[in-house]
């Protein structure tokens, strides 16, 4: 009785001053505090958090989920081959509608006849669209990354500039692109926010922005700054083989309690099996030559171009 009337009396209390019984639920629930001071880049978007959840929980639950992802993903890496910033930017630029296996699968010949950006920049482009051919849109590509590589030679001395504002301004280079190579290639911090990174972040609605550039912002105040690379990687890895566009494996994704959309993909564990890809199901990656710690965990080497 002494209980009931309590319930009852805090209610009405809650009622005469319009406060509201905050939920918290258990896939906000931390024991550690995580600061979220200085996490914000240089320009923000308020992200609006889902429901009742506050600022502080959208912070908490997005960072559970990083580190989550990076339990499950710890070789997580770009799915690019690449051996200098100059063929990481070329490969970048041709994953445009296209798979990282199929760009992977073409750069080697284009490579081997084109090593440097003079190289490229002096080519036939005729040849270079029989080489990309397999890529799609190969006319548009072969004008991208000739002039791509005439404006490293003009602008920069065949050098491949680290930085933001001169990458954007390369043939075919936008903010996605700029920040794939300054990461991987340089090492700064950047958000890729590819077709998987903005599915993904908005089915856990960190974010209801639909713009790339804003999604970026939104996401990039959540985590700091270090966090933003290895991030993209988590998210994007996740996004290829187990959060899928058309059919996601609720039931065997590792985050599932901290989903605010689980359900929209096959719940049944058995039946999520199913639909898992790359080395999640036992098939090769994207990568012709994967990093070591891919290998040692299990993931293949994907063949080469015609082998299958």
């Amino acid at each position: 009785m002494k209980k009931a009337t309590a319930a009852k009396k805090a209610t009405a209390t809650r009622k005469a001053t319009g406060t509201k019984k905050t939920a918290r639920p258990e896939v906000v629930a931390e024991k550690a505090t995580i600061a979220v001071k200085d996490a914000a880049p240089a320009k923000t978007i308020a992200t609006k958090p889902p429901g009742n959840e506050s600022r502080t929980a959208l912070v908490r639950r997005a960072r559970r989920i990083d580190r989550e992802l990076a339990e499950v993903y710890p070789y997580a890496h770009p799915e690019l081959d690449f051996e200098s910033p100059f063929q990481l930017i070329v490969a970048t630029v041709l994953s445009a509608q296209t798979t990282d296996l199929r760009v992977n699968q073409t750069t080697p010949a284009l490579f081997a006849r084109y090593p440097a950006p003079e190289d490229l920049a002096a080519a036939n482009p005729e040849e270079v669209e029989e080489i990309l051919r397999p890529t799609g849109f190969f006319r548009a590509k072969t004008k991208s990354v000739i002039g791509l590589s005439k404006a490293l030679v003009e602008q920069f001395g065949g050098e491949v500039p680290d930085n933001v504002e001169d990458l954007v301004k390369l043939p075919g280079v936008g903010r996605k692109t700029a920040f794939v190579v300054l990461g991987n290639a340089f090492g700064h911090p950047g958000i890729t926010v590819d077709t998987h990174f903005q599915r993904l972040v908005r089915r856990w609605q960190w974010t209801d922005q639909t713009d790339p550039d804003k999604i970026e912002a939104a996401v990039g105040a959540l985590f700091p700054k270090s966090d933003w690379t290895m991030l993209s990687h988590h998210v994007i890895f996740h996004g290829r083989r187990i959060c899928h566009a058309r059919k996601p494996a609720c039931g065997a994704c590792p985050i599932a309690p901290l989903c605010p959309a689980y359900g929209e993909g096959e719940t049944d564990p058995e039946k999520a099996k199913k639909l898992l890809k790359y080395e999640k199901g036992g098939f090769p990656g994207q990568r012709l030559k994967p990093p070591q710690a891919y290998l040692d965990a299990g993931g293949k080497p994907a063949p080469p171009l015609g082998a299958g």
